[in-house]
């Protein structure tokens, strides 16, 4: 069965309009209106190989952060769906990705218990403002909504930076390479549900 999911999302802050498919090889169309955002979730979809479309607006005359929450929101929601009860898949995975200075490390557990920890974020970061719209606390915030609504456990560790626009893409580069091999079907298990309990 194909792996994929639509998710429509309307509120009075945000559309969303979403689409992915997880075995994909990583093609995207990305516009989230909030460019660096864009920026961000492209990173994501290529390094993942999830094809991922993404089309929202919403009330950036306000701030950026209900568009960018309700995008990763659908995001995680869209994941959860397309990976149906997780069958075959490796679930594990861990990544760790250098953009120059800075190294992020992610390791997922595509369990249905949604836990987010994130560790190493230099001290000011979340005040920091990329491409004029987007703040450093919002990368965070990201991680968290795609994991909950994912059901995902992730842990998220900053291990080196100083750019805060490197220090942002080495965490979504690693959140998409841990993403790509927990969601990649493993042939030793096939049609098996990886867990002791029989069901994720």
């Amino acid at each position: 069965m194909a792996r994929t999911a639509h998710i429509v999302r309307e509120t009075s802050e945000s559309h969303i309009d979403l689409e992915l498919n997880l075995d994909g090889t990583g093609q995207t169309d990305i516009d989230t209106s909030v460019p660096f955002y864009n920026h961000m979730m492209n990173a994501l979809g290529k390094h993942s190989l999830i094809d991922l479309k993404i089309h929202a607006h919403g009330d950036t005359d306000i701030d950026v952060h209900h568009t960018v929450e309700d995008t990763a929101i659908v995001f995680g929601e869209a994941l959860k769906q397309a990976l149906g009860d997780k069958r075959g898949i490796r679930r594990f995975a861990d990544a760790t990705v250098p953009l120059d200075e800075a190294l992020a490390k992610a390791v997922v557990d595509i369990s249905g218990r949604p836990y987010v920890v994130c560790t190493g974020e230099p001290e000011g970061f979340e005040y920091c403002m990329m491409g004029g719209h987007f703040t450093g606390s919002l990368v965070r915030h990201v991680m968290e909504s795609i994991a909950l609504h994912a059901g995902i456990c992730l842990h998220m560790q900053v291990l080196a930076g100083r750019d805060p626009h490197h220090i942002a893409e080495a965490e979504f580069k690693a959140l998409a390479r841990a993403l790509r091999f927990a969601i990649e079907p493993d042939p030793r298990i096939e049609g098996l549900i990886p867990s002791t309990k029989g069901s994720l």
